[in-house]
């Protein structure tokens, strides 16, 4: 803390909307804090970031986090939060136009036009020059949206008004986001029915080990011939190499991708966008908006919402004081911290667990507060990897 305040330290320019929402009185932002308890980032490199042991939590402002080192994270038992949704109407709409760069070769023929400035009789030009730049329409063809999020959601529900049969895939499908889907939608169990049903694909998942590479020679093959393929979530979801190869042969008629590489760029009929999928003013401000009001709950309350490495968790706090405990998910930890804590003398008044995957909170309301004595005692207990204290504010 700087002068009784909790410091935040702010790895990229973030929206002032956002940072302007953090409570004067109890934070202090600055790019230059040295120990700060909260970082604000959005695609600065921290995968080598030397922790402080203040740290508490990181607030990517935007959805993808392979720039924060997550396992290394949850070991000291920092919380990682990113903004689902914040940025979801900026990127579905630059899908809709990705789905008409796809068709037309707008792209193209907007380079091509340039090329005729200067010169005379510019209208018969492009009169007998057009051809070369037909594509279909959209109406009447199918689109397969892989990942049915708040991005894929909206962009199935457009496609179906623009008179597209859509098919949606998406095994981690909320309740929330299945509310949004149009019933005209279809539903599919695998990305395999996706590939062999479609005329245009467009991939809305987040990068992990599972889903990396995911377009690739194998999967392309099962696609239809002349599939237009869209990729505006990550670069590594597809395999550059067998992509070009796809497009060489005619098997993929056209790709467009958000992320330019070296490779892309050479790709025959392949539309490049330089990263612009959230890259509006309102996406920003969203995105910052969210992200400091996580940072903020999360330090003052303990209150957990979008953590990537921890799971949800709202408690109101009724009570004087609240011990929050990051551990590892494993048997009887529950009951340990709570034995724990009971035998150095304190009343336990409310109590909530909530686990996600290998790692777990638990959060310990109380009257009195807890000591340092208590905090090293549970500090102790095999499996734990942080332990604070939190006065009612």
């Amino acid at each position: 803390m700087k002068d009784g305040k909790y410091e935040i330290k702010l790895m990229n320019k973030i929206a002032a909307i956002g940072t302007d929402r953090f409570d004067a009185n109890k934070f202090v932002c600055s790019d230059a804090a040295e120990a700060p308890e909260g970082i604000l980032v959005r695609s600065a490199d921290m995968l080598n970031y030397e922790f402080n042991d203040e740290l508490l939590c990181i607030g990517r402002a935007g959805i993808g986090v392979n720039n924060i080192p997550i396992d290394r994270c949850s070991e000291l038992g920092i919380a990682v939060f990113n903004t689902p949704g914040a940025n979801a109407n900026a990127v579905k709409e630059l899908a809709v136009c990705a789905l008409l760069l796809a068709s037309r070769k707008i792209a193209d023929g907007i380079a091509w036009s340039k090329t005729l400035a200067g010169t005379e009789g510019v209208a018969k030009a492009v009169e007998k020059g057009k051809s070369q730049f037909v594509g279909p329409e959209l109406k009447g063809k199918s689109l397969g949206v892989i990942g049915l999020g708040a991005i894929g959601a909206n962009i199935a529900n457009i496609a179906q008004h623009l008179g597209m049969e859509v098919y949606g895939c998406d095994p981690y499908l909320t309740v929330d986001n299945a509310w949004m889907i149009d019933r005209m939608i279809h539903r599919v169990n695998s990305r395999k029915e996706i590939y062999e049903n479609c005329d245009y694909i467009t991939i809305h998942v987040p990068l992990n080990p599972e889903t990396k590479g995911m377009i690739n020679a194998e999967s392309i093959a099962q696609m239809k011939d002349g599939v237009r393929i869209i990729n505006l979530a990550r670069g590594e979801l597809v395999n550059d190499d067998d992509m070009a190869a796809a497009l060489e042969s005619g098997k993929v008629a056209s790709y467009v991708t958000d992320f330019p590489n070296e490779k892309t760029l050479e790709m025959k009929n392949t539309v490049c966008i330089p990263h612009l999928g959230a890259s509006t003013p309102e996406s920003e401000d969203n995105c910052a908006v969210m992200a400091v009001e996580e940072l903020q709950d999360y330090i003052l309350r303990g209150t957990v919402k979008n953590s990537v490495n921890l799971p949800n968790l709202d408690m109101p706090m009724e009570e004087n004081y609240r011990l929050c405990v990051i551990h590892k998910n494993i048997p009887n930890m529950l009951s340990t911290i709570a034995a724990s804590f009971a035998d150095s003398g304190f009343n336990i008044e409310h109590m909530t667990n909530r686990s996600k995957k290998d790692y777990a909170i638990t959060v310990l309301d109380t009257d009195m507060m807890p000591t340092d004595e208590v905090v090293a005692k549970i500090k102790a207990v095999p499996g734990i990897l942080r332990v604070r204290v939190i006065a009612k504010q």
